[in-house]
């Protein structure tokens, strides 16, 4: 390597290595990313860096999406890491003085495309909070109860492991959410999640709580203190391994599947957005895809015009 461009790439290396200090694995991805841009640079006859134009970096960006003889097609997340890169090695020649226009800069990563949440089938939803309780021992109780009020409520699982006693309004039918930031919302309390607090409040925390007694929480592990973040994981885990979900399930999975069969049922894309505690409502609206996506298999499969 002995183009200018090439060695331009070795200081930028030196500098992220030393001076940024940044560690070794994220050096050699930005290695691997720039060198393979020095390489297609150089093939265009172009090894002096003021001689490269945006429309260069265009072209590399088209090809990482294309691939080559040498390379597979890159997907758009790894695209788009490849392209920060760039820039960033571009970033670094205009103010070392080696260019004096970033040509990079109006060149914007490729978009990652959206996931869609994965929700659960109503069906497989009722087999996992049914599995939740188990022989109906205290913690099968606990477990089903915190599973109601993750479905019930669409709530967050920091959310619902940091529920207080107090934050529940059993005659208003609604329960205090404390979210991100501080934020705090009121949400409807369903009647299965309603009957499955009242009875665990009842009959098994107090089993649970410990001779010191175990403060404000309202669910607790078995030792009397709340329950953990990882503890609540493993109940969810534990229930759809016996209901024979073999889908991954986490948490969120359950508020996902609590927003989409909202959406489902014919709830507005805001009220699902209060009850999630969304700040916008572009981020509850990667839900209504889901909709959309399912109105779709209904009418390929119906219509007599959409068969192939």
């Amino acid at each position: 390597m002995t183009s200018t461009v090439s060695r331009a790439v070795q200081d930028y290396l030196s500098h992220v290595s030393v001076e940024r200090g940044l560690a070794d694995n994220t050096v050699r991805s930005y290695r691997r990313d720039l060198l393979r841009y020095a390489a297609f640079v150089e093939c265009k006859d172009l090894g002096e860096p003021r001689e490269i134009g945006e429309a260069q970096v265009l072209d590399f960006l088209a090809s990482l999406r294309t691939g080559d003889e040498d390379h597979v097609p890159l997907s758009s997340a790894s695209a788009a890491r490849t392209i920060v890169s760039v820039r960033g090695f571009h970033r670094f020649m205009l103010r070392e003085g080696i260019i004096d226009v970033d040509v990079s800069a109006p060149v914007k990563p490729p978009t990652p495309a959206k996931r869609l949440p994965k929700a659960l089938p109503i069906e497989d939803v009722e087999a996992l909070l049914a599995a939740a309780g188990g022989p109906g021992t205290t913690l099968a109780k606990r477990d089903k109860t915190l599973l109601e009020v993750l479905y019930g409520t669409g709530a967050r699982i920091s959310e619902a492991i940091g529920l207080d006693i107090d934050d529940i309004d059993f005659d208003g039918g609604s329960v205090l959410l404390k979210g991100k930031g501080s934020k705090q919302r009121i949400v409807p309390l369903g009647s299965y999640a309603r009957d499955a607090l009242e009875d665990y409040l009842l009959v098994a925390r107090p089993t649970l709580t410990s001779a010191k007694g175990s403060g404000p929480a309202v669910f607790l592990n078995a030792r009397g203190g709340r329950l953990s973040r990882q503890s609540a994981w493993t109940v969810l885990t534990k229930a759809a391994e016996r209901a024979g979900i073999t889908t991954d399930v986490s948490p969120h999975t359950l508020r996902h599947s609590f927003a989409t069969h909202l959406l489902d049922g014919g709830a507005d894309v805001r009220v699902v957005q209060e009850l999630l505690g969304h700040a916008s409502v572009t981020t509850t609206q990667i839900y209504t895809l889901v909709t959309v996506e399912k109105l779709r298999e209904i009418f390929a499969t119906a219509h007599p015009r959409a068969r192939l």
